[in-house]
């Protein structure tokens, strides 16, 4: 894609250049030429390379900081809004993050020591101390002049807040509603006295992002248990959010955990680590299977035609699990499904699993006498026996695959764990094992007394 401008960038890697280009151009170029991602921070304009520098991975924007000149290093990360600063800085020991904040002025050092003291993954974190916030006894033309000297110092102008002589948050106007109205009439007299919603400092990104979807708004105040007015959170880093912990569910639900960045730039030691500590316990738990498959051998051996059906049996209650288990996992992540919803979710998914296992049974049950019939596979006198040995037990393997993937999420989450650590493969493992226990029972069972 950068191959028309190749010989022009390593002649005239230059500040026009790099600066009349778009911020996805400007990704796209530090991603081809990654040895040049110095070169073009020096150049950029700062409100470029801020707008940047939030998208990059965490080890690029370490190279970022610190190959920066002192002066332009300083005057960078001043310049990073709160938030984007705070999810910079938290990544770095405390040695290296206190040589780091002295480069910060007072005021920004302040705001963001503040913000590393609220817990991770919190709305605190999240925090834009920037925000329009008037007194009720103002009149509309104060407000007006107010958002004229200070709107330039607000990530989000579309919402001025309405606070008390303590700082307590008494509502929320729009902007457009003040433009609407005679200048010298008063804030209190175009008040409802109850803001749309708010935040609180202490919630978890993942109520943030619930609160968000269920209010139409570009930005949300944040308050304390006080309800003093801190600052605000703006919906662009509720999607950012969003989107990093979609990318980390969908890792552990793959069996490994999560990258914490893109694929390309993490290290190969540190990828195989990631992915080690998974397989070795999913491979452990496959272990059981031979130790399940030996306590059966000597029925296999007598009845050898049992063992084609291995795979499709075991296969249909893991695919039943993982369905399960991903349904679940969803609505929990969507705030459907609550802990104390398990009952309910384990009536329908025993209902699902008996009839699923229903369908597939009676599946495999035709396709066998089907090929035994017209000659493309000779089952033996016992057909009919082999047939209801699958039907019976692809009823039992899906409704225990239906049973555990659904239970797995809520257990998880019982004992304080993330539920997509109930991923697919952990399920399927379970289901394997007792899959086959399942299996075999129900064919020792059936052909006890002729084969066995």
């Amino acid at each position: 894609m950068f191959n028309p401008h190749k010989n022009f960038l390593e002649k005239n890697f230059n500040e026009i250049f790099l600066n009349n280009q778009t911020i996805n151009y400007l990704i796209k170029l530090i991603q081809t030429y990654p040895d040049k991602v110095i070169e073009i921070f020096i150049l950029l304009e700062i409100d470029k390379a801020t707008s940047i520098f939030k998208v990059l991975d965490f080890p690029v924007q370490k190279k970022i900081i610190e190959n920066l000149p002192s002066i332009r290093m300083m005057d960078f990360l001043n310049k990073l809004s709160i938030d984007d600063r705070v999810s910079f800085l938290e990544n770095f020991p405390e040695k290296s993050l206190k040589d780091l904040i002295k480069y910060l002025t007072p005021e920004e050092k302040c705001k963001t020591l503040v913000s590393l003291g609220y817990p991770e993954n919190s709305v605190g974190r999240l925090m834009i101390p920037y925000y329009l916030a008037v007194q009720e006894t103002w009149s509309v033309q104060e407000v007006l002049d107010y958002i004229r000297k200070e709107g330039k110092n607000s990530d989000v102008i579309e919402i001025v807040y309405i606070i008390n002589k303590k700082g307590k948050l008494i509502d929320d106007i729009k902007i457009q509603e003040l433009l609407v109205v005679d200048p010298t009439t008063k804030v209190s007299s175009i008040m409802d006295k109850q803001y749309t919603a708010a935040l609180s400092v202490t919630e978890t990104e993942e109520i943030a992002t619930k609160i968000f979807s269920m209010n139409n708004r570009v930005s949300l105040p944040v308050i304390d248990d006080q309800k003093i007015l801190l600052g605000i959170v703006t919906i662009d880093d509720i999607l950012w959010v969003s989107n990093e912990n979609y990318r980390e569910d969908i890792q552990k639900m793959a069996g490994m955990e999560a990258l914490n960045q893109s694929y390309l730039n993490v290290p190969l030691f540190k990828l195989m680590k990631k992915r080690a500590g998974w397989l070795i316990l999913l491979f452990i738990g496959e272990l059981l299977t031979t130790t399940v498959m030996q306590y059966f051998s000597s029925a296999i051996e007598k009845a050898i035609v049992l063992a084609l059906f291995i795979p499709l049996v075991v296969s249909s209650g893991g695919n039943s699990g993982s369905q399960a288990s991903s349904l679940i996992i969803q609505a929990m992540a969507l705030g459907e499904v609550k802990i104390k919803d398990w009952w309910i979710v384990l009536r329908r998914e025993i209902i699902c699993g008996f009839f699923l296992g229903c369908i597939l049974g009676l599946t495999g049950f035709i396709r066998i006498l089907a090929w035994h019939k017209a000659n493309f596979f000779n089952y033996g006198p016992h057909c009919l026996l082999v047939g209801l040995t699958v039907f019976l037990s692809l009823i039992g393997v899906v409704l225990w695959g239906t049973f555990s993937g659904s239970m797995l999420p809520f257990i998880i989450k019982k004992f304080g764990g993330d539920p997509a650590s109930s991923s697919a493969p952990f399920v399927a493992t379970l289901v394997d094992v007792i899959g086959l226990i399942i299996y075999f029972s129900i064919s020792y069972i059936i052909f006890h007394g002729t084969l066995l």
